[in-house]
């Protein structure tokens, strides 16, 4: 039995305070009352460190933290004199804007610098199992596969759900590459078709990892963003 009396719970899963858990935090406790305990569940161990240097520099209690069988929870206590600044926060990060800088690298690639990464991408067009750098097809189809397996893992953390191994295998195809390669002028160079598995081992119940893999798809941006121009068909393989 907890030591703590809690008067509301959320649960961050695999968040880290740098990576949307504080937003859930303060959606979370702006409705208490000042004195009033919110319980937050985590598994990510760098929150042990950050959550109560948050607390002081917003003027919350951090009363304390217990261990759980698979989580964490931690215990803020809401403070008296504390202006929230949720609808700024929430209005900053619909308003994030993703950035990279793009340049010509040696022969016929390029240098991509996104933050505090950079790495280099390859032709549109090369056929050969080894290439230099990944092109760019290659890099929109990790774009998707990374997308629906971090985010399959961040929705099934925030639900205690436990995923054993998660692994993506996608093909894409182009309608008309020749016509990229100016060999053709008839069809498109557009990416008409992407197939695949998503392959999942976990303990949890299917009708449970199923919903899960639908909020997946629904919540994803990559996803939601390409099946208006590309006919996407993964299959959601239990084993």
């Amino acid at each position: 039995m907890s030591q703590f009396t809690a008067h509301s719970m959320c649960d961050g899963g695999d968040l880290d305070c740098g990576s949307g858990l504080l937003l859930i935090i303060k959606k979370s406790i702006t409705p208490l009352e000042p004195g009033q305990v919110l319980e937050v569940r985590s598994r990510e161990r760098t929150v042990a460190d950050d959550l109560p240097v948050w607390c002081r520099m917003v003027d919350h209690e951090f009363l304390g933290s217990e261990p759980g069988e698979n989580t964490t929870s931690y215990y803020v206590q809401k403070g008296g004199q504390v202006v929230e600044s949720l609808d700024e926060d929430l209005k900053a990060a619909k308003n994030y804007q993703w950035v990279v800088r793009t340049s010509n690298d040696e022969d016929l690639t390029a240098k991509v610098h996104s933050r505090n990464h950079s790495f280099t991408v390859g032709q549109p067009a090369e056929f050969s199992e080894k290439v230099e750098a990944p092109s760019a097809v290659d890099h929109l189809l990790a774009s998707l596969s990374s997308c629906l397996v971090v985010g399959f893992k961040s929705h099934s953390s925030k639900r205690n759900i436990t995923i054993d191994h998660t692994e993506m295998m996608l093909k894409g195809k182009l309608d008309n590459v020749l016509y990229h390669m100016e060999l053709e002028d008839t069809g498109s160079p557009q990416i008409i078709e992407v197939t695949g598995t998503f392959y999942v081992t976990s303990p949890n119940e299917e009708e449970e990892l199923r919903d899960l893999w639908k909020l997946t798809i629904e919540r994803s941006p990559i996803y939601q963003t390409l099946k208006h121009t590309i006919d996407i068909k993964i299959n959601f393989s239990i084993i």
